[in-house]
């Protein structure tokens, strides 16, 4: 069974509609900009767009009759090779702030090689990416949500009030987040209780996140996913639920950052083929010292999100509509 009609204002169906147009005009609206590659902002408000169009499509399959081709995979293909071009920019303004005069000169032409090797990266990165406009899976995705935008067609639960299905929708990825187990890097269980292990030096902490910083990224992606779909219906909460959203995004930024420095770390020994502590002691040092600081801000979420108050709470909002 299936509608083809248009639903209601603010029940499911007209909020599908409406995340699924904003994302898609948002995309298509940077497309342009992307293939010039004259502002890396512009590619990053396409990507964000892509994957806010992927949660968009995902989370509300089972209220629309999408085309076939416009599913999550196909999607996520193209917000990866969007994203494979937006971490080498992420990359290259990473290295750019490092290299200071400060810096001994040995360190300093070294990470001059490393940018004319990220270029060349970035350049096939770049080719990808407009080949991707080119390619006709990507032309028949922004034909078939043209179409689908013109005549939208849903499935019976469109037709449910939107305050009726918030709770069952969100609390699912909600679940997900708190009970990642991202939560207990860097603590022990004492007595049945989480425990936070607090003042660590430095060296600690990078023992840690060389066996859990997978763990940890995944937790930034899961805190990503709660959030994008938690942003579809923030119009729909009070202040309190706006305030766990702006939560989210500090997890996700922070975890990012130490992500990024880990990344980056990596990909400076692939270049040097050596570690780079003992090749560019001076800018190891630097990334160490920005993991521990993130750790530092990093740690009173965690803890506060291993708190049954806060779950209860985050729990009690969803639960409940403004």
């Amino acid at each position: 069974m299936s509608l083809a009609v248009e639903p209601k204002v603010e029940n499911f169906g007209y909020y599908a509609y409406s995340a699924i147009q904003k994302h898609f005009k948002k995309t298509l609206k940077w497309e342009s900009e992307v293939k010039k590659d004259k502002d890396p902002e512009a590619l990053h408000q396409m990507r964000v767009g892509m994957r806010r169009l992927r949660t968009a499509t995902s989370r509300f399959a089972i209220a629309v009759n999408l085309p076939k081709v416009v599913s999550d995979k196909n999607i996520g293909k193209i917000a990866r090779r969007l994203g494979n071009l937006r971490d080498l920019d992420v990359l290259k303004e990473t290295l750019e702030h490092l290299s200071q005069p400060q810096l001994p000169k040995k360190e300093r032409q070294f990470l001059q090689t490393a940018l004319d090797a990220l270029e060349k990266q970035r350049e096939e990165a770049l080719a990808d990416v407009r080949d991707t406009f080119k390619d006709e899976h990507y032309k028949a995705i922004k034909q078939a949500l043209k179409k689908w935008l013109d005549e939208p067609n849903y499935q019976p639960l469109a037709s449910l009030p939107m305050q009726q299905v918030l709770p069952d929708l969100l609390l699912p990825e909600v679940s997900n987040f708190l009970l990642h187990p991202g939560w207990l890097v860097g603590t022990e269980i004492e007595e049945h209780q989480i425990v936070v292990l607090h003042n660590w030096e430095a060296k600690k902490i990078e023992k840690e996140l060389a066996t859990n910083s997978k763990t940890l990224h995944s937790l930034r992606k899961q805190a990503k996913r709660t959030r994008y779909q938690m942003e579809l219906f923030s119009d729909l909460y009070s202040k309190t639920y706006t305030a766990y959203i702006a939560e989210l995004k500090s997890i996700q930024d922070i975890l990012g950052s130490i992500q990024d420095s880990i990344v980056l770390a990596e990909w400076l020994e692939s270049i040097l083929e050596s570690e780079i502590q003992t090749q560019i002691p001076t800018i190891a040092a630097l990334l160490v010292e920005n993991r521990y600081q993130m750790w530092q801000q990093w740690q009173p979420l965690q803890e506060r999100y291993l708190q049954c108050k806060t779950r209860q709470d985050l729990h009690f909002t969803v639960l409940h509509p403004a």
